[in-house]
């Protein structure tokens, strides 16, 4: 099984490079490990001790962001390393205040998994929610470095559940402690003889509690929106959009900030002509006030307001929920905000919640979404759904405190 893994892993850049030329993110993310471990050897302080930060995108770092920030605020000295897979997590937070260093992690190779950890030095690493990497893991195991799974959560779906799953099992025993989201994760990690496991929760609700009080004031939102009631769509794909422009027509009343995933020029274009009239938010300054107050679609072609832009929400619809999975349903939840995805949720622990509290609502089609969106018209509705969603995030916050201890307690920071 390992021959296939590393078989997998060399395919898997391979196919990467092929492509490159013809496809922006591939072009990133290869160009992006290009010489990796001879740039890191120089830009890397040598002998310095280093907490290795490791997040699959940016919705990971992002789970991962509370803690960092906890450590930098009572541990100002410790020096952070973080690597990215995605592109679109390392593009974003390549220039971020809480680390020392920003890097693409090399593939997971014996020989590379090897070089990096003589060059950063980790007095101990963190991953975030999933990503288990053979060679890494078991490198850190046989240096005797502790390895912490922070938001850990698990399905059993997943094929370290599986009859044939032993391979992918042995990489999980190199994990020092896991700290899991549920205590479902834990007991399925017990379930394959993995113990060293505890719940803490997911991190993100630390992070996302305190957004209501450190949104920015967006004043050309606020031109936009003025009195009319306003849906904020973030993360959006195509599927959604067509959804949303079609909710858009039978809600005349309403003002639509659609906040795209992708934000490339021909997504840009493909949704003007979609919705007809538009404004884009990177040319406010050129519309006339007449414009502004009469326009109802605002387009945010830029990436890092989201967080903020939900303040001016009364409903929000996460994006991504008839591709891969949804995107980030925290961040409106915590200013109060029922939302609305589409139907690949499952593997979200916090939309399944949120479903269960009928503070978000999964729709499959036009006809489900306009539904929800009837029943939220009424004032009493709206707020009560929205009061729910705020409450579920205050009442999960502190998965950060109980990580922040583990490491104080092992003498890990000092």
């Amino acid at each position: 099984m390992r021959l296939l893994y590393n078989l997998g892993i060399w395919l898997y850049g391979l196919i990467l490079r092929i492509i490159s030329p013809f496809h922006p993110k591939a072009k990133l993310w290869t160009e992006g490990r290009k010489d990796i471990l001879n740039r890191i050897s120089q830009t890397v302080e040598k002998g310095q001790k280093h907490i290795w930060f490791h997040f699959a995108s940016l919705g990971e770092f992002e789970q991962g962001r509370a803690v960092m920030e906890q450590i930098k605020k009572r541990f100002s000295h410790e020096k952070i390393v973080i690597t990215f897979f995605s592109p679109s997590g390392y593009e974003i937070r390549k220039n971020s205040n809480l680390a020392d260093y920003v890097f693409y992690l090399p593939e997971d190779t014996a020989s590379n998994a090897s070089q990096f950890i003589d060059i950063i030095n980790p007095k101990f690493v963190v991953f975030t929610k999933y990503e288990y990497w053979y060679h890494y893991f078991k490198e850190l195991k046989k240096r005797e470095i502790r390895l912490l799974m922070i938001s850990a959560i698990f399905r059993e779906e997943q094929i370290f559940f599986k009859p044939y799953g032993g391979f992918f099992r042995s990489i999980l025993k190199n994990v020092t402690y896991f700290f899991a989201q549920n205590m479902d994760s834990v007991h399925m990690l017990k379930w394959i003889g993995i113990t060293n496991a505890g719940l803490a929760g997911d991190t993100r609700f630390d992070r996302v509690v305190e957004l209501p009080n450190q949104h920015q004031h967006i004043p050309q939102v606020v031109d936009f929106v003025q009195e009319n009631k306003v849906l904020v769509a973030g993360s959006t794909w195509k599927p959604d959009e067509e959804l949303l422009q079609k909710l858009s027509i039978a809600y005349a009343d309403w003002k639509f900030i659609i906040a795209p995933h992708e934000i490339h020029k021909a997504h840009i274009e493909e949704i003007t002509k979609l919705f007809g009239e538009v404004l884009l938010y990177s040319q406010f300054g050129s519309y006339s006030s007449t414009q502004i107050q009469q326009s109802k679609i605002l387009v945010i072609d830029n990436i890092g307001m989201l967080s903020s832009l939900y303040h001016y929400a009364d409903i929000a619809y996460i994006g991504g929920g008839f591709g891969v999975g949804i995107h980030n349903t925290l961040e409106a939840a915590t200013y109060g905000k029922p939302v609305i995805f589409g139907p690949k949720y499952e593997k979200f622990q916090e939309a399944m919640d949120l479903v269960t509290l009928m503070a978000g609502f999964s729709i499959s089609n036009y006809e489900e979404l306009k539904l929800v969106f009837d029943s939220l018209q009424e004032e009493k509705v709206l707020h009560e759904t929205g009061d729910s969603a705020k409450k579920y995030v205050q009442q999960r916050a502190g998965a950060t405190q109980i990580i922040m201890k583990y490491l104080e307690t092992e003498r890990l920071l000092n």
